[in-house]
């Protein structure tokens, strides 16, 4: 497993820890979060097309994509502690 740092320069700061994990043919990039927006762990893969068949893990959990709060810069402006969820 690779692991890659990041941290973003935006209204509050965002780190987190990238992952890269092996599932089936694919490889997931695997985002914990710190600081702030402790506790979410957002998964990512990338597909030729959006209909493009993949091994869903046990681990995975909902559907995010769409969801503009996950994007790093709402998460910046509304870190994930201080979501009504």
């Amino acid at each position: 497993m690779k692991s890659i740092y990041f941290t973003f320069i935006v209204p509050n700061l965002i780190k987190k820890k990238r992952y890269q994990v092996k599932a089936g043919k694919h490889t997931f990039e695997i985002d914990e979060f710190f600081g702030e927006n402790r506790g979410l762990t957002i998964a990512e893969i990338e597909l030729a097309t959006e209909k493009e068949p993949f091994k869903k893990p046990d681990w995975l959990g909902k559907e995010v994509t769409g969801d503009v709060r996950y994007y790093n810069s709402n998460l910046s402006k509304l870190p994930y502690r201080n979501w009504a969820i």
